[in-house]
């Protein structure tokens, strides 16, 4: 059993990795990351998501909590999140949304609403603070 996140380096992979680390402790369950790149990052790209990964195991290794960071290359992150759920038989995935516009607010991003119609298990959405 599980929780997976979804991260990326933004203030909304913060504040979903924030509730995972929340949810994993109050579960005891442990944490899988999971990172969907793509393969055509460019090198620069690429060395500051490592350096923000190695950020995210330091942290969850003080914290004590069991984790697992998974680094998915081919950039189809609903899918990504949801096999991961699904292999770990995941109790919750975290997801990350961003501000959106009055209009923008109609729509919730195709990944997001992928994920919260076909996750195998409940679906927490954070916003990150003001």
């Amino acid at each position: 059993m599980s929780v997976v996140v979804g991260y990326v380096p933004t203030v909304e992979g913060r504040a979903a990795l924030d509730a995972a680390v929340r949810e994993s402790a109050l579960r005891r369950e442990r944490v899988v990351v999971v990172v969907s790149t793509r393969s055509d990052e460019p090198s620069e790209q690429q060395h500051d998501l490592d350096v923000a990964l190695a950020a995210v195991h330091e942290e969850l290794e003080t914290a004590g909590l069991e984790h697992e960071i998974r680094m998915l290359v081919g950039g189809d992150v609903a899918e990504d999140l949801i096999s991961t759920a699904e292999e770990t038989r995941a109790e919750l995935v975290i997801i990350g949304l961003r501000r959106r516009s009055p209009v923008g607010k109609l729509i919730l991003g195709a990944n997001a609403q992928r994920v919260l119609f076909d996750a195998p298990c409940p679906v927490l959405t954070v916003k990150p603070e003001l």
